[in-house]
């Protein structure tokens, strides 16, 4: 059975930027409103009232060293952080792929606004969703130790703000769906969001970038716009990038045979220029992956990734049917780690470890489908292993089904 495209309506694009680390104790000069905003463009009104962060935890994990050639692995143990001091630590400790210009982290040493006003319980879902919608350059000031911020609401990017949109948790910030929101969304085609262009599929802002920050128990299941999906952010147009940030739980609908993306879903990006996903994890340690229909991490459609230094691990497909789904069956089930389907397109992984993600259907790792076969799959410097695909995967990649142009590009990568 070969899978099919699925049109999908438009993606929305978040993106949390630091760069240059912003301190989460200081805020620049500005007015304060009521939701815990310091805006250095003027007040931002919100009427919810603010809510206490929950207590922060810490998850420690033994990670195989990466290794390019066949013999053994050693073991080193790696803190991950996910909101409890201040060494946060994200991504493949081992990747060694080179950032390109394009891919680094915004500098917001100088934010447009900050949420927060130097304590924990300043800093809320209101004054997020507030500086979401607001744009720009966005810190946080929540007192000296890490916070997680329990989102009552998604946060949403409006299309004529901006440009850049840019949120940065200096490390020091989980935001969290608490298992009953998506997080964050961007979708320039959402009208109710201010539809700016009359080719919204195509234009190339807002330009959404997260950096530094957790993004935990998101969860999208039920939302149908653009097809549902992104259970912790959701973008569809301009341009998104994801930088040093770290993704647990998330989830998002059970069945379904091309909706996906327990952390992130894709739609649509400028002038097809690739999504950057650096430095990051997804998952990491039993129990902490996402859990989606398909692309237990990302998922996208006809959207091109280009991913660096990257862990993705503990991740599952758990939909049942496969895409077009068996007769009797919802559909889904394929590409634990990523699920990508399209035209033409390309994935890119380079100094990546994926291991331990599994699949029901596809592609216990990579399910990439290019329905007119023009699309390219690449690994370099990485290795993937214990990729369970319990239905279907392409002989000799272990872990991974691919329909595209050729045959995948591997270099200096081991899979098992």
């Amino acid at each position: 059975m070969s899978p099919r495209l699925r049109l999908s309506s438009p993606l929305v694009v978040l993106v949390l930027g630091t760069g240059l680390l912003a301190a989460c104790g200081s805020s620049p000069q500005g007015a304060r409103d009521g939701a815990g905003i310091t805006a250095a463009t003027g007040d931002i009104a919100s009427g919810v009232s603010p809510t206490v962060p929950a207590s922060p935890t810490t998850t420690t994990r033994s990670v195989p060293a990466s290794t390019t050639v066949a013999s053994s692995t050693t073991t080193r143990t790696t803190t991950v952080t996910t909101a409890a001091h201040a060494a946060f630590r994200a991504g493949n400790p081992d990747g060694g792929a080179a950032i390109p210009d394009a891919a680094t982290a915004v500098d917001t040493s100088h934010p447009t606004r900050v949420v927060g006003h130097g304590t924990a319980a300043s800093c809320t879902s209101a004054a997020v969703v507030a500086a979401v919608a607001a744009g720009g350059i966005i810190s946080f000031s929540c007192g000296p130790n890490p916070v997680t911020i329990t989102m009552t609401r998604t946060a949403k990017v409006r299309n004529a703000h901006g440009p850049v949109v840019v949120l940065d948790g200096g490390g020091k910030v989980t935001l969290s769906g608490g298992g009953k929101h998506r997080i964050l969304y961007m979708d320039t085609c959402d009208q109710a969001q201010g539809w700016t262009t009359s080719h919204c599929q195509d234009q190339s802002s807002p330009r959404l970038t997260v950096q530094n920050l957790t993004f935990a128990d998101g969860n999208s299941t039920g939302e149908t716009m653009e097809g549902g999906g992104g259970g912790a952010i959701f973008v569809r147009g301009g341009r998104f990038k994801v930088v040093n940030s770290v993704f647990l739980r998330n989830r998002c609908d059970s069945s379904g045979p091309d909706l996906g993306g327990a952390a992130i879903r894709v739609l649509d990006q400028y002038q097809g220029l690739p999504v950057y996903v650096v430095n990051s994890t997804f998952g990491g340690a039993s129990g902490q992956g996402g859990r989606c229909s398909n692309g237990g991490a990302l998922s996208s459609i006809g959207v091109s990734w280009v991913v660096l230094n990257s862990l993705f691990s503990y991740n599952a497909a758990i939909g049942h049917g496969a895409n077009p789904a068996r007769s009797g069956t919802a559909g889904g089930g394929s590409g634990g780690a990523l699920y990508t389907d399209g035209n033409d397109f390309t994935v890119r992984f380079a100094g990546c470890r994926i291991e331990h993600n599994k699949a029901t259907e596809g592609g216990g790792a990579v399910f990439f489908v290019s329905n007119d076969r023009t699309g390219h799959l690449a690994f370099a410097s990485s290795v993937l292993r214990s990729n369970r695909s319990a239905g279907f995967e392409t002989a000799g990649y272990p872990g991974v089904f691919f329909l595209g142009a050729g045959h995948p590009s591997v270099t200096a990568t081991r899979m098992s």
